[in-house]
This record gives C-alpha cells, sequence and structure tokens, in this order.
C-alpha cells in the first residue's frame, strides 16, 4: 500500500507515492537524486544524513518521509545560491579546510546552520556542544569549529 506524500524540496515542491516506511533520505536519495544527504549509520548516530526541516536540523535517516507532509526540506544541494555561488558557511568550510573526505561534511554544514541561526556569534564551546551528534572520522573539529564560527559571522553580515 502506497501513500502520497507531498513537500518542499530546495524550493521545488514534490510529490510521489511512496511505501509508508520510506525514510526521508531514502526519498532524498532515492526518488529525488539528491545523493548530497549521506546515510553514514542508519541510527542517527553520525549525522551524515542531516537536512533541514521548516529551518531546522533534522536527521533524515531516522525519520519517515510521511512525516513531513507539507513541510520545507533543504538539502545541501539546495543551501550555495542558484548560480552556483557558495553559501557564507560552504565558503567558511572551504576557507578555514573544515573538511578531509568530505562524507561528514553535507551533514556538518546543514547542522551549522541552525547553530548560526541560533547564534550569529557562537563561542568554541557553543559549536562544539551543537555539533555533537555529527561525527567527523579524519578532523580533530578545530576546523570544523572555525569553520562555523566564521560562517555564523558572514551569515550575520549577509
Amino acid at each position: 500500500m502506497a501513500i502520497h506524500v507531498s513537500l518542499t524540496v530546495n524550493g521545488t515542491p514534490v510529490s510521489a507515492d511512496i511505501d509508508p516506511r520510506t525514510l526521508l533520505v531514502q526519498f532524498l536519495r532515492e526518488n529525488l537524486q539528491l545523493t548530497g544527504t549521506h546515510v553514514g549509520c542508519d541510527t542517527s548516530q553520525c549525522g551524515a544524513c542531516t537536512v533541514t526541516v521548516n529551518g531546522n536540523a533534522v536527521k533524515s535517516c531516522s525519520a519517515l518521509a510521511a512525516q513531513f507532509q507539507g513541510a520545507e526540506v533543504t538539502t545541501i544541494e539546495g543551501v550555495a545560491a542558484a548560480d552556483g555561488t557558495m553559501h557564507p558557511m560552504q565558503a567558511a568550510f572551504k576557507e578555514c579546510h573544515g573538511l578531509q573526505c568530505g562524507f561528514c561534511t553535507p551533514g556538518m554544514i546543514m547542522c551549522a546552520l541552525e547553530v548560526a541561526k541560533d547564534n550569529p556569534t557562537p563561542t568554541e564551546s557553543e559549536v562544539r556542544e551543537k555539533i555533537r551528534g555529527n561525527m567527523c572520522r579524519c578532523t580533530g573539529y578545530h576546523n570544523i569549529v572555525r569553520a562555523i564560527q566564521l560562517g555564523a559571522a558572514n551569515m550575520e553580515g549577509a
């Protein structure tokens, strides 16, 4: 038995008939081919699947797509400007070398956007507390924290 789901993803209305057990991450990756949202652990431990729903960070591997009927979902593909110009948070990750292999980066940036929304001048300890649900297996987080602080500051002026 399929259910009908309609939501807005990266500013575009989308709808589909899906299995009621379809996770949001599956819907994004398999139905919409938005593969920037990664599946890392399938248990909401790593944060690689983080997207924003109505402006709040959500781990999409542990939420059913049907839960978000009518919602506004933003994935990493929807963060940059339409002309390809990087969002200030993306640019800060590049400038501060806040990535290595890049697997966690989309989820980390989506989490960082919520950090910046809540506080345009977060301290190092505030950033570390807010991103604790997003794992990076390559770095020591120092450059990620610096990137989030710079991105938040640059977003405030944008």
